[in-house]
C-alpha cells in the first residue's frame, strides 16, 4: 500500500486522557488526520470498518474486546488497514502476540510523546516499530528461543472463545455477550462450556482469574 499524503488515523483507548493526548500529538503534524476514536475494542472494529482509516493507534488492553482481539479481527475483516499497537506494559509477551495478531508495531505510552509519530510514519512506510529501548533485548530473546528450537507457545482457546472468555470475565450476561457478538445466546453457552473444558476449569471464578494472567481484563 502506496504512503497517502495525508494519513487518516482512529484512535482507540479506553482512557479519554490517552485519546486526546494522543490526538492532540497526531492533529500537530500536517500528513496526519485523526478522523475518529472508540473507547473499546469493539467499538475499534466498528468504527474501522466504516470509516476505513489507513492506521489506527490501538490500546493493548480495553473493555469487552482487547486491542489484540481487535487488531485480529481487523486482520481478517480489513488487512489494508494498518495497526499501531499502544501499550502501558513493557513485556515481550504483549509485543510477540501483537505482530502475531497483525500489528506493525508497539509503543510505550510511556514514550508516546517521543515515538508515536515516528511510529506512525514508519508503520505507513510498511516498516515494523518496535519502541527502540527494547528492541535489542526482545530480537536476542526471540532469536535465543529459535536456536533452542522452542515453539511459540500456541493458544488453546480460539479467538472467539477468547472474546467469550473476556466478556465472561468482566461480569456480561449470556444476553449481552450475545449482542455484543453478534451470536445467539445458545451458541454463547456452547462456547463458554468448551472455554472450561479446554481449560480444566468449573466457574466464573476460574475463568476470570485465567483472564486477569493473559491480560484479557485488569484486576
Amino acid at each position: 500500500m502506496t504512503t497517502p499524503l495525508k494519513t487518516t488515523v482512529l484512535v482507540a483507548d479506553d482512557h479519554g486522557v490517552v485519546r486526546h493526548g494522543v490526538r492532540t500529538i497526531l492533529s500537530a503534524q500536517a500528513d496526519f488526520d485523526v478522523v475518529g476514536e472508540a473507547s473499546d475494542g469493539v467499538e475499534a472494529v466498528e468504527a474501522t470498518l466504516t470509516l476505513r482509516p489507513d492506521l489506527v493507534v490501538m490500546d493493548v488492553s480495553m473493555p469487552r474486546m482487547t486491542g489484540l482481539q481487535a487488531v485480529r479481527e481487523l486482520t481478517r475483516r480489513q488487512p489494508d488497514t494498518r495497526v499501531l499497537m499502544l501499550s502501558m506494559y513493557d513485556d515481550d509477551q504483549y509485543f510477540f502476540e501483537a505482530l502475531a495478531a497483525g500489528a506493525s508495531g508497539y509503543v510505550l505510552k510511556s514514550g508516546v510523546d517521543r515515538e508515536l509519530v515516528e511510529a506512525c510514519r514508519a508503520t505507513m512506510r510498511g516498516e515494523s516499530f518496535i519502541y527502540p529501548t527494547a528492541a535489542a533485548a526482545l530480537i536476542r530473546d526471540y532469536l535465543a528461543r529459535a536456536a533452542a528450537g522452542e515453539e511459540p507457545a500456541r493458544d488453546v482457546l480460539t479467538p472467539r472463545e477468547e472474546q467469550v472468555l473476556k466478556l465472561v470475565a468482566e461480569g456480561h450476561t449470556t444476553q449481552q455477550i450475545a449482542e455484543v457478538l453478534v451470536i445467539s445466546p445458545k451458541t454463547v453457552d456452547r462456547h463458554r462450556t468448551n472455554i472450561l473444558e479446554k481449560l480444566g476449569m468449573h466457574d466464573r471464578v476460574d475463568l476470570t482469574r485465567y483472564a486477569i494472567r493473559r491480560g484479557l481484563v485488569v484486576a
